[in-house]
């Protein structure tokens, strides 16, 4: 059985009120994979806006009650927080496949382009000290309202994304497969998300079909992905 584990930021884990990627993925591997599958992790709670914290419960009306809530990603969170985590989280949690979506927290207040690299070898590190034949699937920084308005953080955030592809391709092993998913095609701010960052239906859907078509095409996962 394949263990999933979503490990990302405010747009992983979602608002209250929201389906997240996370619902549209679950669905998505439910109609799609040809065994059985679980989805882990420590975590259970969507960001609560109003509490300015991650305690609530309460996903869009329609979300099947059978949805797995467990993921591992927290608002304001990046690759700099989450690394020291992951290893003893895979451990416990005998997660198989991380499908991760980190960096731009870790670029808008923490770290540069190079320092987030560094931190972003440091999480596969410490993954594989949990599993050492963890897969990983990793998004690359999609496009924001910060990167649209500050040309400078837009290269940075081009420069990461660089610095992430050689990364995942340097570390990349048969026994640990390292893979990078595509930014979703044709991704609209303007129209894929509700505050210029954090997807709506239409992104939750396109960061869900980045990762799922990314392993279907390299390791034969699934299916492509149909909304």
């Amino acid at each position: 059985m394949l263990r999933f584990m979503f490990v990302g930021d405010s747009m992983t884990i979602g608002s209250a009120g929201e389906h997240t990627w996370r619902y549209r993925m679950w669905q998505h591997l439910r109609a799609s994979h040809d065994g059985p599958f679980r989805i882990v992790g420590p975590r259970e709670t969507l960001y609560d806006k109003g509490a300015d914290a991650p305690v609530s419960y309460e996903h869009a009306p329609d979300v099947d009650p059978a949805f797995p809530r467990g993921h591992l990603a927290g608002w304001g969170e990046g690759w700099l927080h989450l690394a020291p985590q992951i290893g003893e989280t895979v451990r416990t949690h005998r997660a198989d496949v991380l499908l991760v979506s980190l960096g731009l927290i870790d670029l808008g207040f923490y770290t540069d382009a190079e320092q987030t690299a560094a931190n972003v070898r440091d999480f596969i590190a410490d993954a594989r000290t949990g599993n050492p034949r963890i897969a990983l699937a990793v998004l690359p920084v999609i496009p924001n309202v910060r990167a649209d308005m500050d040309p400078s953080f837009a290269t940075e955030v081009a420069r990461f994304n660089e610095l992430l592809a050689k990364t995942v391709a340097d570390l990349d092993t048969d026994r640990s497969p390292l893979l990078l998913a595509s930014a979703p095609p044709a991704y609209d701010i303007n129209h894929d998300t509700y505050d210029g960052t954090h997807p709506n239906a239409n992104g939750e859907h396109k960061l869900a079909g980045a990762f799922a078509d990314a392993m279907h095409q390299a390791w034969d996962l699934g299916a492509p992905y149909s909304a």
